[in-house]
């Protein structure tokens, strides 16, 4: 095995071990541990999954998912999914490139800047949802020639819909959020 897919394996490998060590690998992979919502029982895992795995539509995972399982890029996704501070960064990128000054985004963000390859992702893509409210987290890995990536995803429920708030790159170390598009 590749350095990479050890580093992932290792990553994940708690998720599917069980509610206790899915609780313990959530904190590990999207910080400390979020107190439980009062709509969510008390102890409740996240959700891990991968990209073959079947998901409910309205989860903040189906949110997510077709940024992989599609390649979707940031200039083709539907605006009406994404709130602020995402969406105003979105829009001011837009209206950048529509003056003739091009992006100052990376579109292929959700991928970490990488080439989309979808055999090599579906091969090793992870991800990891977490809910708490109507907050909510998408970590997502995957490896990438050796090199691991992990992404995560800000949601948050608007008005009964999973709306992004922020994508930010864990392992190259940006947040959609920060980018100034003017």
């Amino acid at each position: 095995m590749v350095r990479g897919h050890r580093f992932l394996l290792l990553l994940l490998a708690g998720c599917a071990c069980g509610a206790s060590t899915a609780g313990a690998c959530a904190e590990g992979l999207l910080g400390a541990k979020t107190p439980a919502s009062p709509t969510a029982p008390a102890g409740a895992a996240p959700t891990a999954s991968n990209l073959a795995t079947a998901v409910d539509p309205d989860s903040p995972t189906a949110r997510v998912r077709p940024f992989y399982a599609d390649g979707t890029d940031l200039a083709l996704a539907d605006r009406d999914h994404f709130v602020d501070p995402a969406r105003t960064v979105l829009e001011k990128n837009e209206l950048l490139k529509k003056s003739g000054q091009g992006d100052c985004l990376d579109q292929n963000m959700p991928l970490d800047q990488v080439p989309y390859d979808k055999a090599a992702l579906e091969k090793t893509f992870k991800s990891l949802e977490s809910i708490s409210g109507d907050q909510a987290r998408v970590v997502v890995a995957f490896v990438e020639g050796s090199e691991p990536h992990r992404l995560e995803w800000k949601l948050k429920k608007v008005e009964g819909t999973w709306k992004i708030t922020d994508l930010l790159s864990v392992t190259g170390e940006w947040a959609l959020s920060q980018y100034q598009c003017e």
